[in-house]
């Protein structure tokens, strides 16, 4: 056999080499530099002892390097387990025995357990120990062999490994949080509310932040979050030069991190007057750089002084990058949605036409998503013979090409209106334009023609939501306006046929168009938009315009909708000795034979609103015969007015104008006759009737005493 080398090679490993070490004066003198090192003086140098407890003399032996493992000195200890009660607490104690315990159970030959020992000067520090039980030839435990070790360095290193994970999963949440954040903004104005909103700067590991954009070598702060006051307005808009930190950062596209308060003002004494407005602890100061080009800066404060690891600052410098990409999409979105509302502004009415006899007011309000362009329209058109064309539509999409449309459409829909057509013509018409664009968008419209005159409105809609009147008494009223397909679709599968309503606007009454932005919302049915505008109008404002404004915030912007929406009102004004009494007013063609079963269906609702009662029933039957006499036996239609008179003693009054002058008869028809039973019926439920001559017609009128219980809740 080959001896082993009596010494070690010349090729050894030695851990000094090419390595920086520190002097250390020596803890452990007597320890000889060469001589060999015993057993038991190997452990005691890395703070391990040895014992053997004999379990069934109940005695334990340590060994010098375990009873300095637990601050003893020898004559302390007796070798009774229990003295070791004043190092070892009760509660650690009972941690101990238990693991020794649980072995014993289980029948395993060892066990270890953590455990804190209390020093003689009062500190605690953390040991572990580890022990071989022994079993007899029957199995009984009776000697247990281990070891004792000083383990608080090794805990320090497991809780600062636990402490680095935590730091690292909170700087990936961080990450996370800020990148989802922003990944959700699509404009400057976004980004700012990302960063100054709750928990933004906190997204950031920070207490307090400040942003700031270059332009035109000057530099401006745009928002401002968790500071201990306002940014002063002349740091609000400075030039871009090394006074300031933020503009220093921009300017030479490098980090500046500081630990204090103090720091930051020894730097940039001109900060020294507004101390009290910053943070005291550490600030970073980050370039936001895009494209290798410099956007901007973002500033972050804390509470704490503090010294950045390497680490925390690559984060913030990613963090910066990710608020650079951000602000850079941000501020082109900016300029396409800039440029696309310009588009759009320009195609809308940049003025309105004097209205004699009135008023209106519009309103339109971009959608609050995408490129806030959309295909909602208002127009108001001067018409031949002082009548108004008012119109309300529609193009659909929320995108530039929606907008072009529109504007096409508007133009068209203008010039055809402008000529003087029929409501129906001119939507007929417009549809016919929109179904020759090369474009696959379709529109709804809703086109009045308005004598503010004689109060006259010509109604048309193409697919779009109907008008809403308001009276002098705050009756709101949708009336029922037959419509076609929407404009576009209408001609593709035809017939694009639009029928025409007539309506009356009363003096001091107002007719409400818009579009569905302004009663549609996710989740919720149009009916109950429809009863909100309702509500709206009812308790809005008088004025006009506070009403359009009233309008547009509760039901357009406070909920915040994500569609576009075009309002319009017009107002008559209340002419001398107008009628200021709840009426409605309807007109029946005498081609139409759907017009009455309509009138029916509005005067119910009119009536129901007026809590006719029992004589709603009365007014409709009456209604019907009147209506059936004037187009039976006259070359007319019917013109049809019902209104609520005042007086103690309420009474609703019906009247029925046609353009023949030929005097109503009473006949006596017989037992078998089909006909001839009108006026009876009139006369049997009204509780007095009569006809009069009009300018070139005439008027068959009845009215119905409203019961007096029904009277008394019409007045509450």
């Amino acid at each position: 056999m080959t001896a082993p080398p009596a010494g070690p090679s010349d090729e050894g490993y030695d851990p000094r080499t090419d390595r920086d070490w520190s002097r250390v004066e020596e803890e452990a003198p007597g320890v000889s530099r060469h001589e060999p090192i015993g057993l038991r003086e190997r452990l005691s140098l890395n703070r391990m002892g040895t014992f053997d407890w004999d379990l069934d003399r109940g005695f334990m032996e340590l060994d010098p390097g375990a009873l300095d493992v637990f601050d003893l000195r020898p004559g302390e200890y007796d070798g009774a387990p229990l003295s070791l009660a004043g190092r070892v607490p009760a509660k650690e104690g009972l941690r101990l025995d238990e693991a020794l315990a649980q072995a014993l159970r289980d029948g395993h030959s060892s066990y270890g357990a953590y455990f804190r020992v209390r020093c003689r000067d009062g500190t605690r520090r953390w040991t572990h120990s580890q022990g071989r039980i022994l079993h007899d030839p029957e199995g009984t435990p009776y000697r247990v062999i281990g070891i004792v070790r000083e383990a608080t360095g090794e805990l320090a290193d497991s809780a600062l490994l636990r402490s680095l994970q935590q730091e690292r999963q909170r700087q990936t949440v961080m990450v996370q949080q800020t990148t989802a954040a922003l990944s959700r903004a699509l404009s400057v104005r976004d980004v700012t509310r990302v960063l100054t909103g709750t928990g933004g700067a906190r997204r950031f590991g920070a207490d307090g932040l400040v942003l700031g954009l270059v332009a035109n070598e000057r530099f401006e702060v745009i928002a401002a979050a968790g500071m201990l006051g306002e940014v002063p307005d002349d740091m609000m808009n400075t030039r871009l030069d090394d006074t300031l930190p933020l503009s220093d950062a921009a300017r030479l596209r490098r980090p500046v991190f500081l630990g204090t308060r103090g720091e930051l003002i020894a730097r940039y004494p001109r900060l020294r007057p507004y101390a009290d407005l910053l943070p005291a602890g550490g600030a970073a100061f980050l370039p936001l750089v895009a494209q290798n080009t410099v956007l901007g800066a973002l500033g972050l404060f804390h509470a704490e002084p503090a010294v950045r690891s390497p680490e925390a600052r690559n984060l913030a410098l990613a963090l910066a990058g990710v608020v650079a990409q951000s602000v850079q999409r941000a501020t082109l979105f900016d300029q396409e949605r800039e440029l696309a509302t310009g588009l759009q502004a320009t195609m809308l009415p940049r003025r309105l036409p004097p209205i004699a006899g009135g008023a209106v007011t519009v309103r339109y309000h971009p959608a609050s998503v995408g490129r806030d362009v959309g295909g909602d329209w208002y127009d108001v058109i001067a018409l031949p013979q002082g009548r108004t064309g008012l119109v309300v539509g529609d193009v659909q999409g929320h995108d530039t090409h929606a907008a072009a449309v529109m504007g096409q459409l508007r133009i068209a829909l203008r010039a055809y209106a402008s000529e003087g057509h029929t409501p129906e013509t001119v939507l007929v018409r417009a549809s016919r334009f929109l179904a020759e664009l090369d474009t696959e968008r379709f529109a709804t419209c809703t086109y009045v023609q308005a004598d503010l005159e004689s109060g006259a409105l010509h109604v048309a809609r193409a697919g779009h939501l109907g008008p809403l009147i308001s009276n002098t008494s705050r009756h709101i009223d949708w009336p029922e306006v037959r419509g076609g397909l929407p404009l576009g679709l209408a001609t593709h599968f035809g017939p694009d046929h639009f029928p025409e309503t007539q309506l009356f606007l009363e003096p001091g009454s107002t007719l409400l168009l818009c579009t569905d932005g302004l009663v549609e919302r996710p989740g919720r049915g149009i009916s109950a938009g429809i009863e909100a505008l309702s509500e709206a109008v009812r308790t809005g404002p008088a004025d006009l315009e506070e009403l359009a404004d009233h309008l547009s915030a509760q039901l357009w912007a406070d909920p915040g909708s994500e569609d576009d929406m075009a309002l319009l009102l017009l107002h008559r004004e209340p002419g001398p000795g107008a009628v200021t009494t709840p009426r409605l007013r309807l007109h029946v063609h005498q081609a139409d034979p759907a017009g009455a079963a309509e009138v029916r269906s509005a005067l119910r609702r009119t009536l129901d609103q007026w809590r006719a009662g029992a004589v709603l029933h009365d007014v409709e039957v009456a209604a019907s015969e009147l209506i059936a006499n004037a187009l039976t036996h006259t070359e007319s239609g019917a013109l049809v007015t019902v209104e609520l008179l005042p007086g103690a003693a309420r009474r609703i009054r019906l009247e029925v104008e046609d353009r023949s002058s030929q005097w109503p008869r009473r006949r006596s028809p017989g037992e078998t006759a089909t006909s001839g039973r009108g006026l009876l019926l009139v006369e049997a439920l009204a509780e007095r009737w009569g006809a009069e001559p009009r300018g070139n017609g005439k008027a068959l009128w009845c009215e119905f005493l409203v019961p007096a219980d029904q009277a008394a809740d019409q007045g509450r």
